[in-house]
């Protein structure tokens, strides 16, 4: 890992997840922000800072992709919904390391793009490395916790989560929500929706050292029973409001790597699919049998008032993985990188001591 003091960062978006990526790079002395890219021209111009609810930090957002590049950054942190694969090419060809939460883990979903990617990361002498919380932290979890068998017979990743205040159709649309319950497209679609979880299985087998056979997903659905109103659109009765989607990785007939998902919305669901507590479940059937909930509790002096405001924790969870590899990944050999590339990834600057001096 390199022993660089300060990395110089840019910021790639600035929504939800964007947010908290500025308010953390802004809280800690390891990195320093030095650029903003706005994709919404009403951003253009307005501080990093009062885009992200903070105070001002002196970098103003623009869309001016030349400018960024010729700052010359040690890293883009990369928050889009989505990835733009041309975009990611500009940046890694100029020699400028990434770090994404925008669906990528592998890059194994990307088709095509993932050899361009590939590619601009030589040609820059750059790498490329995606994480979040789910997929990404929670499955490198699995593989420590594998670190103690001296068997390993399958590892399984189950989420779970009451949706219901999470308003992003954009996201869940693309998954299944909101579908007529029999519509014949919703496998593919949430296949394609939730592929960045079969990059997971890949990454995590990558890790036992295996090669699997196949990767693929199976998905079964809940629809509600009454018009579900979700603040920015509606799913009409009749139409998907659970997805549970179950990728795995195969080998010799036999599933070796599963990470599935249960979302659900509302409370007139059929069936009526019961989520306990939001979080992780995760087993590694082997010897030992290891078995760890991971869950997630707001801080003493954490002030929300609204769901809305609360969700703010797992914008955090998903920002701060990628923003706590930045030295790894900087220090690594270009290409694309995974958590198996680097060493172990150590939250620098975030103690209290280092963020408020007392």
């Amino acid at each position: 890992m390199s022993d660089q003091s300060v990395y110089r960062v840019v910021q790639w978006t600035t929504g939800n997840v964007g947010r908290s990526s500025v308010a953390a790079i802004a809280a800690n002395p390891t990195y320093e922000l030095v650029g903003c890219y706005a994709w919404s021209s009403d951003k253009v111009g307005r501080d990093a800072g009062e885009l992200a609810g903070i105070e001002p930090l002196g970098v103003a957002a623009t869309n001016d992709v030349a400018e960024l590049l010729s700052l010359a950054p040690d890293v883009v942190v990369y928050n889009p919904m989505w990835i733009d694969v041309d975009e990611l090419v500009r940046i890694l060809e100029a020699g400028i390391n990434v770090v994404a939460t925008a669906s990528f883990i592998t890059g194994h979903n990307q088709g095509d793009g993932r050899e361009r990617i590939a590619e601009a990361c030589l040609r820059g002498g750059s790498s490329m490395f995606g994480s979040g919380i789910s997929p990404g932290y929670v499955n490198q979890l699995s593989v420590v916790a594998a670190g103690i068998c001296d068997r390993v017979d399958r590892i399984t990743v189950n989420e779970a989560a009451d949706t219901t205040f999470y308003d992003s159709p954009a996201t869940e649309k693309p998954v299944g929500f909101g579908q007529p319950i029999g519509h014949p497209g919703l496998q593919a679609m949430t296949a394609q929706g939730t592929g960045v979880f079969g990059e997971a299985v890949r990454m995590v087998a990558d890790a036992l050292g295996i090669e699997l056979d196949e990767v693929r997903c199976d998905a079964e659905y809940a629809q509600t029973t009454q018009d579900l109103d979700l603040g920015s659109w509606i799913i009409p009765a009749g139409c998907v409001a659970g997805v549970h989607a179950g990728w795995k990785g195969i080998v010799d007939g036999r599933s070796v790597v599963e990470i599935n998902v249960r979302w659900r919305k509302g409370q007139t669901l059929e069936p009526d699919w019961q989520i306990d507590q939001d979080g992780w479940v995760i087993e590694v059937a082997g010897r030992p049998t290891v078995k760890m909930t991971v869950g997630f509790l707001p801080p003493p002096d954490f002030e929300a008032t609204t769901m809305e405001e609360f969700m703010v924790l797992g914008h955090i969870m998903t920002a701060t993985p990628p923003l706590n590899a930045i030295p790894a990944v900087v220090a690594a050999a270009p290409g694309i990188v995974t958590y198996n590339d680097l060493p172990l990834i150590l939250p620098r600057g975030v103690a209290r001591r280092a963020r408020t001096g007392v």
